[in-house]
């Protein structure tokens, strides 16, 4: 496996490039134009700034994370053909400072949902936090309030002016059902994967966060029987997926570890995490450690040894440890441990 950190660009992320450097068996930054808006192209001097400043310490900028898909495209708005264009330039431009492998998402509205960015373990740490009842119970723009006051950094997928008309993207998506996602899916698919192909870059769908609707909005890539559909809407080795165990893992019936070994050819990308399930759908995130959450990442990482897995890993979401001053989920510290973590079980793997 090849692991790599996500990084969040110059001035918008507490952690330096030199600090990632010094994580033993860290080659490359998940890295993203986070100032430019879903469904512009992204220009060729910002992309190259980023791969400037990663090769100043030997780190490579192999993978993306996130080219945000504009909610007309999912919608399947007539509009949709103009942002799929610009989209396709921007897979052109990133190939050209050698991307290879290109994380994003299919979920309307909301990339991610959580209803505490600082839910204190036992341990003294905090974590992201789900809890089912206040997500049933809270107005979405009360929500998005309560993570736009994060002060510091701003968060993916939540930007204020992608959801400054959250009232008229919840009226748009009144009447879009999950078939309706699907086709709309496809249609994305079937023109950016041969754009894909020329270029020699593997599309990497994300998992819907959590695995179920939220809202009542429609949401796919939840199980193994919805990524099996996926894979076979475009039935191409570019068309593949980023297998993220925190997000499949949030229900307790997808079994994750064995996900990676039926879908082996398929997965350009992992993220790995854990996370402690509770009653009634609440979650929180943990340590990397089995131990410490309700999912066996020994025997998740042991299923990417078992299938030769020589893709990209990333350890996701980390607590906030330390007294450390980060974006939630994003610090360097107990991401770093779990690095560690995964070589640990990688290595006891590859000594038999």
């Amino acid at each position: 496996m090849r692991m790599v950190f996500r990084w969040f660009g110059e001035g918008n992320d507490s952690v330096p490039l030199k600090y990632i450097r010094q994580i033993p068996g860290v080659e490359g930054i998940v890295w993203a134009l986070h100032d430019m808006p879903p469904g512009e192209v992204w220009p060729m001097d910002k992309i190259e700034k980023v791969k400037q400043q990663a090769d100043e310490y030997g780190l490579n900028i192999d993978v993306v994370e996130s080219v945000n898909v504009h909610e007309d495209i999912k919608l399947g708005l007539p509009t949709r053909d103009y942002y799929i264009e610009n989209y396709k330039k921007t897979i052109e431009n990133v190939a050209k400072v050698g991307v290879k492998v290109i994380c994003y998402n299919f979920m309307p509205v909301f990339d991610w949902l959580r209803t505490d960015l600082y839910k204190e373990l036992e341990d003294g740490s905090t974590a992201l936090y789900y809890e089912d009842s206040k997500i049933r119970d809270i107005n979405p723009m009360e929500l998005v309030e309560k993570i736009a006051k994060n002060p510091q950094f701003s968060m993916p997928g939540w930007e204020p002016e992608r959801l400054e008309d959250l009232s008229k993207l919840f009226e748009a998506y009144s009447n879009v059902t999950e078939e309706d996602l699907w086709h709309n899916l496809q249609y994305f698919l079937e023109e950016i994967i041969p754009v894909a192909e020329k270029h020699d870059i593997k599309m990497a769908i994300h998992p819907d966060d959590p695995p179920w609707s939220v809202f009542g909005l429609p949401r796919i890539i939840t199980n193994k029987e919805n990524i099996s559909r996926f894979l076979k809407l475009v039935d191409s080795p570019y068309n593949g997926l980023t297998l993220c165990s925190g997000s499949l893992g949030a229900n307790p019936t997808n079994n994750v570890a064995e996900m990676v070994r039926e879908f082996a050819g398929r997965i350009h990308f992992a993220h790995i995490r854990n996370v402690k399930i509770f009653k009634h759908g609440d979650f929180i995130e943990t340590s990397h450690r089995t131990s410490d959450g309700s999912l066996d990442i020994c025997d998740i990482v042991k299923a990417y040894h078992d299938i030769g897995f020589t893709g990209y890993v990333r350890p996701d979401h980390g607590r906030h440890i330390w007294d450390e001053e980060c974006r939630p989920g994003y610090g360097l510290y107990d991401r770093a441990l779990g690095v560690m973590y995964l070589w640990g079980i990688w290595d006891a793997l590859e000594q038999g």
